[in-house]
């Protein structure tokens, strides 16, 4: 569609000399209904810099001046955030680099909600400032009724550091040498829990950890003893743990941090620890995730001993870490609304995977093949999840990431795999045509 410019009827004397006189003024254009809505949705800043580009292409040359209406619409972004959404079709649930856990529709809904002014801190029938976030973590009590009381903070690491610093600072640290994990990005729990200023102590080997070597270890310097989930690697063989009914004897706190935030036992994924469990088997407090197993938004929770829980709230680190009323209304969302899609994924019927996946490959005249998913996000390591996908040429990975609406797959032995577990059922259509259109510009040479 072209744009239509108006001047206001005034007659403009033009040379015939220069078309560049006929690049429209910056002001006209910004007049246009278009342009107006589109200040209103993505700044003024935004349109008059798509604005300016398409006039100096105009002066280079580039454009005709009565096509800069028109380029500078198509220069527009289409939102005003640069994040992208995609279709995760790899296979992977919680797919740290496209965001962990995708929101439900209810946990989306409480994020509007929330995005004005709040009752986040405040007793409407009092006028009274209230607990913030109370009802979020009324929410998180109710799932684990085996807490005396929930904090949440901004994501699991913050979670770990305010329970060490709390409990530990200037003391020590008991933890056994086979659970010094390195989580994302090069991050190495031995380096957040010394930054935090407490001492490691490590006891045991890497592979076999005895309650006799944690009881050495604890004395009267000792802040708390450490036990944590190995989420993201697995080690076999000749091993030895202590569990946390043998570590609650010994008479100091024991901090149990499970990782991926599953708040009760899931037999989609048996060996992950639940916070639920953990605590009624000793566990003082139990850190996790919100954004993983969990399927919320990015949070750290700390769940636990009445007393310890409100030693970390009122920790003068837990202010820099407190959450903000978006993640808090998603998070109770996520906790009293329906199903999460992590969940669902997770619970995917295979057979109903199956007809879609059969169903899209003899769509686009494709084979489909036996492929293994993962959990992800650092969750149940080494555990598949067995699944079919339709096969592309590994070529067809690249078009599909750069098509619009973005399609991710995974490339696996010279083959472009799309898996449909982490797919909607309502976007088939959506990932059927941007195949279609991928495979027609291979068979074109585009």
């Amino acid at each position: 569609m072209t744009l239509g410019l108006g001047f206001g009827g005034g007659r403009q004397h033009v040379s015939q000399s220069d078309p560049r006189q006929l690049i429209p003024r910056t002001d006209a254009l910004l007049a246009l209904p278009a342009f107006v809505d589109a200040a209103t949705a993505l700044g003024d800043a935004v349109v008059r810099a798509a604005i300016v580009t398409a006039q100096q292409q105009a002066r280079d040359g580039q454009i005709a001046p009565e096509a800069v209406a028109d380029a500078a619409r198509a220069g527009l972004p289409t939102s005003s955030t640069s994040l992208e959404p995609v279709l995760n079709a790899t296979g992977i649930v919680v797919h740290t680099n496209l965001g962990r856990a995708p929101l439900s529709a209810a946990a989306v809904a409480a994020l509007a909600r929330a995005a004005g002014y709040v009752d986040v801190e405040f007793d409407l029938d009092t006028g009274a400032r209230a607990r913030r976030g109370r009802e979020t973590l009324a929410a998180l009590l109710e799932q684990v009724p085996t807490a005396g009381d929930a904090l949440v903070v901004n994501n699991g690491a913050a979670a770990l550091v305010l329970a060490t610093t709390a409990l530990a600072a200037g003391r020590e640290v008991v933890v056994s040498r086979g659970e010094l994990v390195e989580i994302g990005d090069g991050f190495r729990l031995p380096d957040l829990i010394e930054s935090t200023g407490a001492r490691l102590r490590e006891v045991g080997t890497t592979n076999r950890t005895h309650l006799a070597d944690y009881a050495a270890a604890v004395g009267p310097d000792t802040g708390c003893i450490l036990k944590v989930h190995p989420s993201n690697f697995r080690v076999a063989g000749f091993t030895s743990s202590v569990g946390l009914s043998d570590l609650s004897t010994l008479g100091v706190p024991v901090v149990m941090d499970i990782g991926s935030g599953l708040l009760t036992a899931d037999p989609a994924t048996p060996e992950e620890p639940d916070a639920s469990t953990a605590l009624a088997e000793g566990a003082t407090i139990v850190t996790a995730s919100g954004d993983k197993l969990l399927g919320g938004p990015q949070a750290g929770l700390v769940l636990g001993d009445q007393k310890v829980v409100e030693l970390l709230r009122r920790h003068p680190l837990a202010r820099a870490l407190r959450v903000d009323k978006l993640t808090l209304a998603a998070l109770e969302a996520t906790l009293r609304g329906p199903v999460s899609p992590v969940r669902s994924y997770l619970h995917a019927e295979p057979a109903v995977v199956r007809t879609r996946t059969e169903r899209l490959a003899a769509a686009l005249g494709r084979e489909v093949v036996d492929v293994v998913g993962a959990v992800g996000g650092g969750a149940a390591p080494g555990m598949p999840l067995p699944g079919c996908a339709v096969e592309l040429p590994s070529g067809c990975a690249e078009a599909l990431r750069r098509h619009r609406p973005a399609v991710v797959a995974r490339v696996e032995r010279g083959r472009c795999l799309v898996d449909l577990r982490c797919v909607p059922v309502g976007d088939d259509q959506v990932v059927q045509n941007a195949i279609r259109d991928v495979l027609d510009d291979l068979a074109g040479g585009g």
